[in-house]
C-alpha cells in the first residue's frame, strides 16, 4: 500500500528515458524522475522515496526531503499566491497548496505559518490548512501530569501561547510559565501540567518539581565551569536577576544551589557561588 504524502520503500522495476519506475502494487508503477536517479541504482533495488502528486495530479516519487508529511503540523514559508490561495515551500519541486477557505488570515509571500498537512477528501490532493482547531484532537488519559511531550509553538493567546502537543493535541502555555521569547514554528520539550475535561493540555516548558531542580543543578554546574568557576549569584540574589540570567524561578535556583552545596560541589557566600576544589 502506498502512503501518499509520506516516505515509502519501493522497488525499482525498470528504467526509461524519463527516469526509474517503481513498483506501486495495485496502483501501478510510479515514476521517479531522471533527476533523482543515481548511477549506482539497478533494477530490483529498494529506494526510500517521498510519494506525492505532480502538476498533472499523477503519482510521482522523489528522493527530496520533505519538510512535512501528511498528518504533520509544521511551520512553512509562503512561496507565492494567486486568486485560489497560497503555496508553501515544503522542500519539494511542487509547492503545497493552502486554499483561501483554509487560511485564518490572508497569507502573504515570504511569511511563515503553522499549518496542518492532509489529503482533501473531495479532490484527493495533498493540501494544508491554517485552521488548526479542525485537526487537533483531545488528548487521551495517558497524558498525565509530568509527562514529557514535544511542543510546536502555534501562536499567541490572551493567556499565553497556544501550542501543538506531540503533533496531535491542543495545548496552552500560560504567560507565567514563559521564561524566554518563543516564536510560532519553534519546537521544544514540554511537560504536562494538567489534562482538562475537554482534552486540552496545560503545558509547562520546564520539568515539574524535583526533576526541574535536578535539571537546573546540572545546568548551573555547567555554567560555573564555563564562567571560570565563579558566578556573582547567591540565594540572596533577587528573583528578577535570577530569572533574567537563568530563566528559572528563585525557588528552583535556591533548591539547586542547596543541593550542590550539600554535595560539596559548590561553595557560597552572600554574593557569589563557586566550584569547590573537591569538584
Amino acid at each position: 500500500m502506498i502512503n501518499l504524502g509520506d516516505y515509502n520503500r519501493l522497488r525499482i522495476v525498470r528504467f526509461s528515458d524519463h527516469g526509474a519506475y517503481l513498483d506501486g502494487g495495485e496502483i501501478g508503477d510510479i515514476l521517479m524522475p531522471k533527476s533523482f536517479v543515481r548511477p549506482e541504482m539497478t533494477v530490483g533495488d529498494e529506494v526510500c522515496v517521498f510519494v506525492y502528486l505532480d502538476q498533472q495530479e499523477r503519482l510521482v516519487a522523489t528522493t527530496e526531503k520533505s519538510k512535512a508529511r501528511v498528518g504533520d503540523f509544521a511551520c512553512l514559508r509562503v512561496s507565492w499566491t494567486n486568486r485560489f490561495g497560497a503555496f508553501l515551500d515544503w522542500g519539494l519541486m511542487k509547492d503545497l497548496f493552502v486554499p483561501f477557505s483554509e487560511q485564518q488570515v490572508k497569507m502573504e509571500v515570504d511569511r511563515w505559518y503553522v499549518v496542518y498537512v492532509y489529503i482533501d477528501e473531495l479532490t484527493r490532493r495533498i493540501v494544508a490548512s491554517a485552521r488548526l482547531n479542525r485537526h487537533l484532537k483531545p488528548a487521551t488519559e495517558e497524558y498525565v501530569q509530568g509527562r514529557e511531550v514535544d511542543v510546536l509553538i502555534q501562536g499567541k493567546s490572551p493567556m499565553g501561547l497556544k501550542v501543538v502537543v506531540d503533533n496531535a493535541f491542543a495545548g496552552l502555555v500560560y504567560s507565567d510559565q514563559i521564561r524566554c521569547k518563543l516564536l510560532p514554528g519553534e519546537r521544544c520539550k514540554g511537560y504536562v501540567v494538567k489534562r482538562r475535561d475537554d482534552g486540552k493540555l496545560d503545558i509547562s516548558l520546564s520539568p515539574l518539581g524535583m526533576e526541574r531542580v535536578e535539571q537546573f543543578a546540572l545546568q548551573l554546574k555547567k555554567e560555573l565551569v564555563e564562567a571560570g568557576g565563579t558566578l556573582p549569584f547567591s540565594d540572596r540574589s533577587t528573583a528578577q536577576s535570577i530569572e533574567a540570567r537563568f530563566h528559572v524561578s528563585k525557588k528552583t535556583f535556591k533548591a539547586a544551589v542547596g543541593r550542590l552545596y550539600r554535595e560539596r560541589i559548590i561553595g557560597l557566600s552572600d554574593t557569589e557561588i563557586w566550584l569547590t576544589g573537591e569538584n
